[in-house]
């Protein structure tokens, strides 16, 4: 596939060009937002690029060579600018987590996308289906943190957010014609809140796919290898799977290998890696079978509220309820009401709409379109 033609763009990279257009930003009504970042590349991931769509106004900018983003942080909390994003959890994350960027007055084109039913939600798909453009992914992998940034690189990076704004604009509309906007909306601003995950405190495994189904010896062993890939990755400036993948960790943990022997034949373990790092790894296994069982971690239980017979029948009810709603609107179920959502309901067993109300998992576009048919269900 050959890239499509660029549209204009300024690459931005000096904090006094940087400064000279944040004002023709703040008079903006909206603005359309992208990021890159090197995830795939470091330890630490890091926003490499922020791509700001305007009316007649493409910018790159460069957060390594910009000194001062603060500016930034009024114009995204502005609520009479709107900030148009697609798949926004990601970026909202990392504005907050890297410049203490706050978001407000977002719209998000994917969640808008799943309001309309619409299945194919990527970028991509949706830029084809209105726009007739083909979208060229090769670059969506890279590293982004690299110096200097290639031109195709950087025509990449704009080539979607030019589409953004006008794209909104189209859904929007279908939402209204709907009577779905005001829905999209508070799921806009709820997201606006959602923050970078906490600093660990406890042990890493936990949270580690697989590791509650490990007795307390493997999960000692599993709990060592994690520490030691941590630490590697530290020093070599990598994301934890490009030292060990996940599955071979796990895999580790579950055979307990005590030479370099028995590490052969572990799917996901190169050569190059047992050669390099075998040693390590055996060593690090010995020391977590070493202590007495009355010292070895177990995985913390989760308190779940086993649902009375009462609870699962209003269960069953509520999800025939949800799918018939859903064919009704022509989208996923899970936009009508999750599973979560339905079973906190279940157990609340809410006699009237404004019942629902106290219920922290339920939206109240819930409540207004739903409220009364839910409280039929069940």
């Amino acid at each position: 596939m050959t890239d499509p033609p660029s549209p204009e763009y300024l690459f931005v990279q000096k904090d006094a060009d940087f400064n000279r257009l944040i004002p023709s930003l703040q008079q903006q009504a909206a603005i359309g937002v992208d990021l890159e970042a090197d995830s795939m590349f470091h330890y630490q991931e890091k926003i490499c690029l922020i791509q700001i769509a305007a009316k007649r106004l493409n910018l790159l900018i460069d957060p390594l060579s910009v000194r001062d983003l603060s500016p930034l942080a009024p114009l995204f909390a502005d609520r009479g600018i709107r900030k148009v994003f697609h798949g926004a959890d990601y970026d909202i994350r990392s504005l907050y987590r890297d410049f203490g960027i706050e978001v407000h007055s977002m719209f998000d084109t994917q969640i808008a996308a799943r309001f309309l039913g619409i299945r194919e939600i990527s970028l991509a798909n949706l830029l084809h289906a209105y726009f007739h453009i083909e979208s060229n992914k090769k670059y969506q992998k890279k590293d982004w943190s690299r110096r200097p940034l290639p031109e195709p690189m950087l025509a990449y990076a704009v080539q979607d957010i030019c589409h953004l704004l006008p794209l909104a604009r189209i859904l929007e509309n279908k939402l209204k014609q709907k009577d779905r906007f005001f829905c999209v909306e508070e799921e806009c601003e709820i997201l606006t809140r959602v923050r970078p995950n906490s600093t660990r405190t406890g042990p890493f495994f936990e949270g580690f796919n697989g590791a509650a189904k490990l007795d307390p010896r493997r999960l000692a062993v599993l709990e060592n290898l994690l520490r030691f890939r941590d630490n590697m990755a530290r020093r070599r400036d990598r994301p934890h799977f490009k030292v060990l993948g996940n599955q071979p960790v796990l895999e580790l943990a579950r055979r307990k290998p005590v030479s370099k022997k028995d590490l052969r034949g572990i799917k996901g373990l190169s050569a190059r890696q047992i050669d390099q790092m075998g040693e390590s790894l055996i060593r690090e296994v010995k020391k977590a079978l070493a202590p007495p069982d009355s010292t070895l971690p177990a995985y913390p239980k989760k308190a779940r509220h086993g649902l009375k017979s009462e609870e699962a029948r209003r269960m069953a009810a509520l999800k025939n309820w949800r799918d018939r709603k859903a064919e009704e609107w022509q989208v996923d179920p899970a936009v009508i009401c999750t599973n979560a959502q339905i079973r906190e309901i279940a157990i609340a067993n809410p006699q009237r709409p404004q019942d629902l109300k106290v219920i922290d998992a339920i939206r109240n576009w819930q409540v207004r379109l739903f409220g009364l048919e839910i409280c039929q269900a069940i």
